[in-house]
């Protein structure tokens, strides 16, 4: 699916060097750039929704660290 993006100058500045310096394409770094935001976005997004539930079990950072029996 065709997207059109609106780059500032220094972006495209950046990207244009970046490119010619690896030898991989613009479209290269925009999707490798873009799918791991969106993953940091989709994670963001999950972990806001179950704070917002107040039912959900929860375990500290120490009880996974430990490897507490988490079932329980």
């Amino acid at each position: 699916m065709p997207i059109t993006v609106r780059l500032g100058d220094s972006v495209e500045k950046r990207l244009d060097e970046l490119a010619k310096l690896t030898g991989r394409t613009k479209t290269y770094y925009i999707r490798q750039a873009l799918e791991e935001k969106l993953d940091e976005l989709e994670d963001l997004y999950v972990a806001e929704q179950r704070l917002e539930q107040p039912e959900g079990k929860r375990w500290s950072l120490e009880q996974l660290e430990r490897g507490d029996d988490l079932e329980s």
